[in-house]
Order: structure tokens, then C-alpha cells, then sequence
């Protein structure tokens, strides 16, 4: 078996003999950090660069590391048929039965034909089925089809919100992202999409200003933005000189036909571009998130590409530096998206990710078929080249071209030319920065079926249902309004609780069981009590407003140890009665809402319900504030996660997903750190030994060829003796006195080379001991380091409830809960 499964390490293939034309037994095993200086995968139609670039993206999975996968022939989808069993019923429904007929085969035996294949063909680089398993289990896995429901649909409509508000002071960063967007949109609508042209110049502006005001953008709001802009001017020029209204109403009938268009609809539902979302499952597992695009249009692509490329680079800058690989973007044909002479929309964000991907741990890996068409000034901070067979010298030349004044030094151009002349299928030359030389390799199997280009119908069996994954509106209503009113939906279809969630559980309905019967006109309310309405999200029907006590109180919360220092605002609503206690705090719920979204005024026309008696009561408020105070103070609480190794605490209103994940990739930099640290320190001690090794070996060698220099000189001392005493010789003469007298020296010299001998195979036998015990040892500290770092980690929760002193009330108040007439 080969050992690959290596901390941090890539298994990509075996290491490939030129001269002899065939597979080394020793494993490729690419840094994964090294992605992090970007990727370029460079091959023909069969060189086998998609296997590569799929190897990459399973290894990741392994490793714990989620992957953006754009694919625009529909191949990646393949990354799905992974079948642990290695059964013919697992790979029937996916063999190609044109082939299975060219085979002479029926549907059943290339099904088995076929699993015995991968079977056999992952045997030999030392996989099975228990590591597909592993992969199964590593990452969740899925097909995105924007513009269509046949895998998991894309909603845009969060392309077009505002920025975070740490990035809406960012200049340069919120031209760039509208500029981007405002390319990508009216490329699609077919109007002219040059920067600097007045369409682009106008979106732009709009968009930015949008944008720094906190406002989002949907398409149709853009639209009229167009033929009503809230500006006069356009830079220092008059909007009407810049681009007349008749000119701009042509420019929005354009994004109207657009949207009009029926197959644009499925673009505004489904899953919303965040990458949070996207890179992370709801329990915070990797993601490998693939977007097939071979069911769009040329258009269309680019659009959607270039939107996604600046999602990717809005996220991305939101992150803190990192020093390992956090995330992938991998796209399998580059070719048209990032030329070397034009400048299509998906081309500047792609610029970005390689030039500040590093920083935040963002690796690009780029594939095409087509090197000319690149980029290759683009290309200078890319790393690590992957390089197969080519389809022509031309394209080989242009290769090499952009190698040669990518790599820092320079490369052997003649020695580079000879080796991508002689490529095999699946053997590819790797040039790292990060690594002494060029290198050959052929590539793994693949653990997932090559299949190959999937359609609609194949990937809609595909597509995978997750009931805890689900698609969020707009506007999002919290849990604890939906349960606020009589037990139906029409108050939680009215109230706002303007984008933010609320985090109290629901107790009860605020409708008592026998509620006031509803009036027509607004009550009228005695002097010193205060009034407050609870905002009505929908425009149309009537209003029927409903009595509760509403309490509003600013919340700290501090802890040094931990950090934090905390304040929020809190307004709860709590049922009125004409029972006993007419105000029981203990029942209200949370509104998701501050005091500052409560208005002053009812809408016009609507209707009220009575008010009970003891609501109408000015002496009520005050006893009513001091128990909401003491309730806020036992309720609110603060729920904090801790991670003891690392000493890590999750942040205030930071999910146990989010925080699992921000775990995940400090855990992945502490690995890493410690796996330089033991390469550090065995690095040196493996040099030392193998320094050692080869002088034993050397010296067991030297006195090897001495003893049989010694033997020799011997065996030819007595066999002088023996021949003069046969041929009458005296043995007492002079000579054969001397002859006899050096072969009893030389017998004497040939045992001390004996012992000799003895003693350098000691010697070596020794060194290899040690060499054997160093590995012991780093296989230990190894397993140790996957013991401590590899494991999925339990938080402790840490409770903080505010002190004293930490609870200001701000008011306790009659309030008016609106809900729809016709659902009330």
C-alpha cells in the first residue's frame, strides 16, 4: 500500500520515471498550502486534466476544505458518483449505454464491467472503497444550476444587496464591486457594458450610491432607478446633458425585457449567492459547492460568473489573514473569462482573488484546454503550474512563454520543451515555486466515476434534499412574531422585524382567551400613558390594531476575561388582561425590534380592539416597569461557546455553525504550524542519519573490497608455496621460507579485514536501527498531531446574564399590534 494519507498533503499520483516510461512507487503529495499561491491546470481534450483537477478538489474534501467549482461543460457533477460499494447496481444508472453498445455489452455487464474497472483502478494506487467513504463523509457535496431548477436553483437577488457596513467606507472596494456588477448586468441585458460608457457610468453611480446608504438593489428597483434617478448630476455634469431621460427610458425597457423574459424567473428563486452558505452546511461541514452552467447561454455565463467571482471577493475581504488554505475557487475552462487582450466582467474580480487571495486563504485553481487564450501577465502570481499534453507546438510555445516569465528566476526552457513534448495520457510536468525543481507525475484515480457531461435529467436524480437548508425571502419573519397574535398567520405576515432575528422562543399568544371585542375609532387614552405602534410590513387591506404592554429596555452585558462588552436594545409585548394579574411579563415575547422602528401614528383607517380596563390605568406603569425590569434581567441572557485547547469564545450573536467553522480553520493553522514545527525538527535528524547511513554503507563497502584484496593476495601467497614445494624445492629455502611466511600474514590480515567488516555491517546496522526508531517516532508525533487537531470538537457553553446596574428600561408603554383586517 502507498502511504499518502499525509497531514495537509494532497495525494495527486505517483512520480513517473521518463526514461523508463513508467510509474515510480513514490507518491506525489502536493502542500495543500501551497494553493494558496493559486493553481493553472493546462492540458488537451484527454490529457486527463479534468482527473487532476477533480483529484484536487476530493483531496480538499478530505482535508476539510469547501470548494466553489464552476463548471461550464457540465462535468463536474461527476464529483457525485461516488459509490463506496464499488457494486455494479451502484454504477448502472450512470454507464453510457451508447458505450455499453459499442462494447457489444448489455446494460447489466458494462455496469459490472465498469465497477470492476474502478475497483481495479483505484487498487492500484492504493485506494478502496473505504476511503470513498471517507470522502462521502468529509464534505457535503452539491449541484447548483443557476437559471434552473434541475439542481439546487440560485437566487441573485443577494448580488444586488449593500455590502457589509465595515465595507460601504471602503472606496476603492465598492467602485470596483459596482462597477463589476453594473458590467455583468448590462452585458446580459445586451447594452453597452464598457467602463466609462454613460450606461455603465449611470449604473454605476446608482449602485454606489445605493450601497453606501445601506440600501439593496433589485433589479426592478434599478430599473427605476434608471428613468428617475435620485440624483441631478452625474459627477460635475447635469444628468439631463449626460444621458437624457428618452435615452435612459430605452436603457430600462432593456432590463425590463429582461426580467420579463420566462426564463428569467427561476434566476430570482433558490439558494441566495452567499458564500457563508455556500462554503458551509448548516452544521458547519465543508461544502463543495458546483455550479453547472453548460444549460446557459455564452451571456448568460458571464453574467452569472462575474457575479459570483464578486461575491467570492466581497467574503473573501470580510475574513481575517490567514496562514493556511481556507477555501478554493476552482474553474474547470477558463477560456473567454480571463483573456490577455479584452476585458470581460469576470475578469477583474478574478484578477482580485489572485492578487489578494493569499492574504485570506483563498486558492484559485484555473483549467483550460485553450492556453493561448490567457492571461498571462494575470497569471504572475500563480504558483504552482500544472502542464499535460498540448495540442499543438503553437500551443506549447505560448505555455511556455507564460512559465518562463512567471517562474522568479526563470526556468530551463530547452529542458521544459523536451519534457512536454514526450507527455503520456495522465502525466503531467509540475512546476512549484514552492519546491526545488520540475517534476513528473502521472495522476490518481479518481474516486469518483467519470461518467462525463451530465444532463438536466441526470443531475435534477442528483440533487439532493436537506429539509434543514432552507431559502430565506427578502424579508424574513422571526419565530417569536410569527406566534405573537391569535394563533394565525396574518400578524406574521404584517409585522417588520427589519432583517434582524429574533432570538426569544415564543411562549404563548398574546390574544387572551377572550379577547376585546374590536372597535371602529382609536381609543381615546387618558394623559401620561404612552402609545407606540408596531409597524405594518404589508401596503394593502385593512388594519385591526390589538392592545398589549409593550417594554423596551437597553441591555449590557461585560466580561473581561471573555471579552465582551455588549449592548443591545430589547421590546417585548405582553398580553393585557382583565384577570388578576392583568400583566404577566413571564408570557411576553420578543419582538425582534428597537424602540427606534415603533412608530407614533396608526395607519390611516384602521381599527382598534378595547382596551381592558386596567391598561387604562396611569398607576399601572409604574409597578408594570419595575417587573418588566426585574424580568429583562432574569431572562436575558447571553450564550457563549468556548473551545478550551485553543482558547477560543464564540462572539456575541455568533451561531454555534459559524463558530464551529472559525474553530475548524484555526485548528487547520495550528496543524499546519505543527507539522513545520516536526518537520523542523526531524528535518534535521533525518539529514544527520542519512549522512550516517551513507558513510557506514561506504565504509562497509571499503572494507568489503580491502578483505577481498586481502583474500586474494593470500590465496596467491600459498598457491607460490604449494607450487615450489611440488616442483622440488626445498622448503627450507630462502624463497619458500618468505612465500610461506607472507601467506601466514596474509591469512592474519584476511581475518582482521573479517572483523572489520563485522564491525562497519555493526556499524550500519545501527545507523539503520536509529533511522528505523526516527520514523517510529515521527509516525507517533504524527498520529498525535492528528489525535489532537483532526477530531470534531465539543464547545462549552458559558452563560452571561446582564449584572446589576446593566438594565436601563427605556419605557413601558400601551401598544398596538397591527394585523391584516380580512385574516384577523
Amino acid at each position: 500500500m502507498v502511504d499518502f494519507e499525509k497531514l495537509g498533503l494532497f495525494y495527486l499520483g505517483k512520480r513517473y520515471d521518463e526514461q523508463a516510461g513508467t510509474v515510480t512507487a513514490e507518491p506525489l503529495l502536493y502542500d495543500s498550502r501551497d494553493l494558496m499561491t493559486h493553481a493553472l491546470c493546462v492540458g488537451m481534450t484527454g490529457s486527463g486534466k479534468t482527473g487532476l483537477c477533480l483529484n484536487l478538489v476530493e483531496e480538499a474534501a478530505i482535508d476539510g476544505v469547501p470548494v466553489i467549482a464552476i463548471d461550464p461543460k457540465g462535468d463536474l457533477a461527476n464529483l457525485l458518483l461516488t459509490f463506496p460499494g464499488l457494486s455494479a447496481g451502484e454504477f448502472a444508472p450512470w454507464i453510457d449505454q451508447d458505450e455499453a453498445r459499442r462494447a457489444g455489452r448489455t446494460p447489466e455487464a458494462h455496469a459490472a464491467a465498469e465497477a470492476q474497472r474502478w475497483r481495479e483502478g483505484l487498487a492500484q494506487w492504493g485506494q478502496d472503497g473505504a476511503r470513498i467513504e471517507r470522502l462521502r463523509n468529509s464534505a457535503d457535496f452539491r449541484v447548483y444550476t443557476p437559471g434552473s431548477s434541475a439542481g439546487e436553483p440560485v437566487s441573485i437577488l443577494s448580488s444586488f444587496g449593500a455590502p457589509p457596513a465595515s465595507h460601504r467606507n471602503d472606496t476603492e472596494l465598492l467602485a470596483e464591486l459596482a462597477g463589476n456588477t453594473a458590467t455583468s448586468v448590462l452585458t446580459l441585458a445586451g447594452a453597452e457594458a464598457a467602463p466609462r460608457s454613460r450606461e455603465h457610468t449611470l449604473m454605476t453611480t446608482l449602485l454606489t450610491a445605493a450601497w453606501r446608504g445601506g440600501r439593496n438593489l433589485a433589479l426592478e428597483d434599478l430599473m427605476h432607478e434608471i428613468q428617475s434617478p435620485p440624483t441631478q448630476k452625474v459627477g460635475v455634469v447635469d444628468l439631463e446633458s449626460f444621458y437624457p431621460e428618452k435615452d435612459r427610458f430605452d436603457l430600462a425597457m432593456k432590463l425590463n425585457a429582461l426580467l420579463a423574459a420566462p426564463g428569467f424567473a427561476p434566476w430570482l428563486e433558490g439558494t441566495p449567492l452567499d458564500m457563508s452558505t455556500l462554503l458551509y452546511t448548516a452544521d458547519g461541514r465543508p461544502r463543495v459547492a458546483i455550479f453547472s452552467l453548460a444549460h446557459l447561454g455564452d451571456a448568460e455565463r458571464m453574467f452569472f460568473v462575474s457575479l459570483l467571482m464578486n461575491q467570492i471577493v466581497a467574503w473573501m475581504r470580510r475574513l481575517t489573514g490567514t496562514t493556511s488554505l481556507r477555501a478554493i475557487v476552482y474553474m474547470d475552462e477558463i477560456m473567454g473569462y480571463f483573456p490577455p487582450v479584452a476585458n470581460p466582467p469576470s475578469k477583474a474580480p478574478l484578477l482580485t482573488i489572485l492578487k489578494q487571495g493569499r492574504a485570506f486563504g483563498v486558492g484559485a485553481v484555473l483549467a483550460t484546454q485553450n492556453p493561448v487564450d490567457l492571461d498571462y501577465k494575470g497569471l504572475g502570481n500563480t504558483g504552482t503550474w500544472f502542464l499535460g499534453r498540448l495540442q499543438t507546438d503553437r500551443d506549447k510555445q505560448r505555455v511556455l512563454d507564460g512559465l518562463e516569465s512567471a517562474a522568479p528566476g526563470g526556468i530551463d526552457r530547452a529542458e521544459a520543451d523536451r519534457l512536454l513534448s514526450s507527455l503520456d495520457k495522465r502525466v503531467f510536468l509540475l512546476h512549484n515555486v514552492h519546491e526545488s525543481g520540475p517534476v513528473l507525475f502521472q495522476t490518481r484515480w479518481t474516486m469518483s466515476y467519470l461518467r462525463g457531461p451530465l444532463s438536466r435529467e441526470q443531475i435534477r436524480s442528483l440533487r439532493v434534499q436537506d429539509s434543514g437548508f432552507k431559502v430565506q425571502g427578502s424579508h424574513v419573519q422571526s419565530s417569536a412574531i410569527q406566534g405573537l397574535t391569535s394563533g394565525d398567520a396574518a400578524s406574521a405576515a404584517a409585522l417588520s422585524t427589519d432583517g434582524r432575528s429574533a432570538t426569544a422562543t415564543p411562549r404563548r399568544s398574546l390574544d387572551s382567551e377572550v379577547g376585546p371585542k374590536a372597535g371602529t375609532s382609536r381609543p381615546v387614552v387618558p394623559p401620561g400613558i404612552q402609545q407606540y405602534f408596531v409597524p405594518l410590513e404589508s401596503s394593502g387591506g385593512g388594519v385591526q390594531y390589538r392592545p398589549v404592554i409593550l417594554g423596551g429596555a437597553q441591555v449590557g452585558f461585560s466580561d473581561s476575561k471573555l471579552g465582551v462588552s455588549e449592548h443591545r436594545d430589547v421590546l417585548y409585548a405582553a398580553p393585557v388582561t382583565d384577570g388578576a394579574l392583568a400583566v404577566d411579563w413571564a408570557v411576553a415575547n420578543e419582538l425582534g425590534l428597537g424602540a427606534a422602528d415603533l412608530e407614533a401614528e396608526p395607519r390611516a383607517g384602521g381599527t382598534f380592539r378595547e382596551i381592558p380596563p386596567a391598561a387604562l390605568l396611569p398607576k399601572n406603569y409604574p409597578k408594570w416597569e419595575k417587573a418588566f425590569k426585574r424580568f429583562v434581567g432574569q431572562s436575558e441572557q447571553i450564550e457563549l461557546l468556548s473551545e478550551r485547547e485553543l482558547k477560543m469564545t464564540s462572539h456575541v450573536g455568533e451561531s454555534e455553525r459559524d463558530f464551529r467553522i472559525r474553530v475548524n480553520d484555526a485548528l487547520r493553522e495550528a496543524r499546519d504550524e505543527a507539522i513545520d514545527a516536526l518537520r523542523k525538527k526531524h528535518g534535521t535528524k533525518q539529514a544527520r542519519l542519512a549522512d550516517q547511513l551513507r558513510r557506514a554503507e561506504a565504509a562497509v563497502d571499503r572494507e568489503s573490497s580491502q578483505a577481498s584484496q586481502a583474500k586474494l593476495q593470500t590465496w596467491v601467497s600459498m598457491g607460490a608455496t604449494v607450487f615450489g614445494a611440488l616442483f622440488g624445492r626445498k622448503v627450507t629455502s630462502t624463497g619458500n621460507l618468505g612465500r610461506a611466511t607472507t601467506a601466514a600474514r596474509g591469512m592474519g590480515r584476511s581475518m582482521k579485514e573479517a572483523e572489520d567488516i563485522q564491525r562497519a555491517t555493526g556499524h550500519l546496522e545501527v545507523v539503520r536501527q536509529r533511522q528505523k526508531d526516527l520514523e517510529g517516532e515521527l509516525e507517533r508525533e504524527t498520529q498525535a498531531i492528528i489525535d489532537r487537531f483532526g477530531t470534531e470538537r465539543q464547545f462549552e457553553t458559558t452563560t452571561l446574564s446582564p449584572r446589576r446596574g446593566q438594565v436601563a428600561v427605556q419605557f413601558v408603554a400601551l401598544g398596538w399590534l397591527p394585523e391584516r383586517e380580512d385574516l384577523a
